[in-house]
Order: C-alpha cells, then structure tokens, then sequence
C-alpha cells in the first residue's frame, strides 16, 4: 500500500491561489501521511510546494472579450489538464473557485472514479440555480464559505458542508498583528477603498472624493482621508484620477495595500462592492457600499441575478442591510456624505451599525476555515492502493 496521497489541486485567480496553499497547509496537518500537490496556481501555492503546470498569472482571464481572444490557450490547457489527470492518476482533484474551468475538470475527473471537491461554492444563489444538480452530479463534495449555501442542496444527495469564511482567518491574523502607522492628519479618520480594477476606480473614485469634500466641510475641515491601494499601477492609477478630479480633499493620502488595517482604524468607509465589503464588516468598520458601472453592464446583471436582495456580501449573508447600498444614480457625493456624517456624528447611528456588524460576523462562524475544510476532506479521502 503506497501512503502517500496524490492530489490534483487547481486555482485560476490569486484570491483563489491564497485560499489553496492555506488549504495545503492545513492538509498536511490533518492527513498524517505524506501528501504531493501537483495543478495550475500561483505563487501562493508554488511556496507551499505545489508543482505548478500553469500560473495564475497566465490564466486569471476576466471579462468575455479576453476569455475570447485567449480562447485557444485556454482550450489547449484543458485538454492537457485532462491528459495529466489520466496519466497521474490523482486520488483526488480539488478545485478552489474559479468555476469556469475547474467545475469541468471535476466533471472528466469524477466521470473517470476519482473523488472531487470543490472549495468555495459556485453563486447558484445569484444567478443560474439550475446548476445545483448538475454540480451534485459532478462533485463528491462541495465545502461553502456562506453559511446559507447548504440549504441550497438539501434536495440532492451532494456532501454539501459550510466549513467558515477564509475571511475571519485572515482579518484575525490582521488584528493580532502591531498597529500600522497610518498617515491619519484628523479627529475623523475615513477610509476610501474605489475598487481594485482601473474601470471601477476612473469611475468612482471621483464621486468618493466629491463627498469627501462635502463632509470635510460639515466637520470643520477635521477628517483625514486614506485610500489604499491594492497594486502600485492601480495607486498611480488612483493618484492620477485625484489629480484630475474637479475637488478633492485636503487631507487624502494613498497607501500601499494595508486595506484591513486601515479600516480597522477608520471611524467610517466607503467601499466599493466586492469582497473589501465584507473585510470591512469583519473589521467593524461602519461602511457604505457604493457602485456604479455602465448602464448596459447593470441592467445585464439586473437581469441575471434573480432572487437577490442586496449586492454587498455582508447584507445576503444578513438577509437585511448591515452597510448602506447606494448604487448607480443613487450614489451620489451628496447621499454619501449623508450617511458618513451620521456614522461620525450621530452616536446612536454608529452603535446601531456596530451591532449590526458584529450580528453579520457571528453567521459567519468562528474561524480556523481551512483546518475545517481539511478535516471534512480528509475524513472521506483515501489514497489508491499502489
């Protein structure tokens, strides 16, 4: 009997790639025999000792234009992931979002008698829940990181487990950690967070620093104003649009990532929809969600997500509104300014809010996600006799 256990391990984008190698690690320790990872990722998972075939930095392809023109690469890689899954033979594949792709591997894999997870559920809640059965048929087990998605499954007979949010690992790490020292210049300390894409930033940010501006002057010219910047490019990007913008505030100052940490010491935010939404609610910082795209592109999505109340995560995973959404026509300086100075002035607003949150935080489970997601694999993996 050989021990050791072969898994196939594959993520497509970055945040995928940090969730897999924290996966890995907690793999190791739970396995108790010896464990190879080979797949397609990034550095993450390279520095936790994954072969990788492709990287992240190749293959995290958004948008239907790029999916397009990168078209045969993407094709020429599947059939190849396809021949290392017959010629490996791993005893088990597992895949971390990015369900494109990785959801048809785990079909070929599964309809060939090897075991498949998949980490980190598909949307079915936001749009196109006919896939449920179809992911029941092509998965052995799924693990969710939204305590709600179980009961999406309960009529198929899918393994379907909530194992907790990475989220609240890492916004632990963060707290545990020594207090940056941030450039606040100001008894009221707002975060700006306009997105991580250059199209959410040319199109936000100016309307972030409008309001800025507005409520810098309701509270005598005492706020500081920090933005923190995902990437460099998109801080010389940010730093760009402030620089056009027709008013900006005194006291803005851009920052080289340390998003937690900044709203960790932020009174208030405003936030791009997106995951930064639900940091912010796990770092208990009062927040307004914000958005605006095209027309075209919000009245697609309109239109393909069904059954859907709210946009940011920490309102679903509530089922009420815990953080303000001003979306499109209705996100303007004004009606953004409004709601933060209620946060900074009015004591009964922030206690409410805080309330709110912490309530948000409690659904989401008290942390050690990726030990969970590790013991529920291992408890029903076993390696192939040699």
């Amino acid at each position: 009997m050989n021990d050791t256990l072969k898994i196939l391990i594959c993520a497509g984008e970055v945040s995928g790639d940090i969730h897999a190698a924290a996966l890995m690690r907690a793999l190791r320790t739970a396995a108790g025999r010896p464990l190879v990872f080979r797949g397609f990722g990034g550095d993450a998972m390279h520095n936790e000792g994954a072969e990788l075939l492709y990287h992240t930095d190749r293959i995290a392809i958004i948008g239907i234009t790029p999916v397009l023109l990168n078209l045969p690469f993407l094709l020429g890689m599947m059939r190849r992931m396809k021949r290392e899954i017959l010629a490996w033979k791993p005893d088990l594949v597992l895949t971390v979002d990015y369900p494109g792709m990785n959801l048809r591997l785990a079909r070929f894999a599964h309809d060939r008698g090897i075991r498949t997870v998949h980490y980190i559920c598909p949307q079915v809640w936001a749009w196109h829940r006919g896939r449920i059965p179809k992911l029941a048929r092509m998965l052995d087990q799924l693990l969710c990181i939204l305590p709600f998605e179980p009961a999406l499954f309960k009529q198929t007979p899918l393994d379907v487990r909530f194992t907790g949010h990475p989220l609240v690992d890492r916004v632990a790490e963060t707290r545990a950690e020594p207090p940056a020292a941030l450039p606040w210049d100001g008894a009221y300390r707002i975060a700006l967070l306009p997105g991580s894409r250059a199209g959410e930033i040319t199109r936000i940010l100016p309307r972030l620093l409008a309001a800025a501006v507005l409520l810098d002057k309701r509270l005598d010219g005492d706020c500081s104003f920090i933005i923190p910047a995902p990437t460099p490019a998109m801080r010389a990007l940010g730093e760009a649009v402030a620089a056009r913008a027709r008013v900006r505030p005194a006291r803005l100052t851009f920052v080289d990532g340390q998003a937690r940490h900044v709203m960790l010491q932020a009174h208030a935010a405003a936030v791009a929809s997106g995951t930064a939404t639900l940091e912010a609610c796990l770092m208990r910082c009062p927040t307004v969600l914000v958005y605006t795209a095209s027309r075209v592109t919000y009245w697609v999505a309109r239109w393909l997500v069904k059954g859907v109340k709210h946009l940011g995560l920490a309102n679903i995973i509530a089922g009420r509104e815990v953080m303000p959404e001003l979306l499109q026509d209705a996100f303007t300086p004004q009606r953004l300014a409004d709601q933060l100075q209620r946060y900074l002035a009015d004591t009964g607003e922030r206690a409410r809010a805080l309330t709110a949150l912490d309530e948000t935080i409690a659904l989401l489970g008290a942390g050690d996600a990726s030990a969970r997601a590790a013991d529920a694999i291992m408890a029903a993996t076993h390696p192939h006799p040699s």
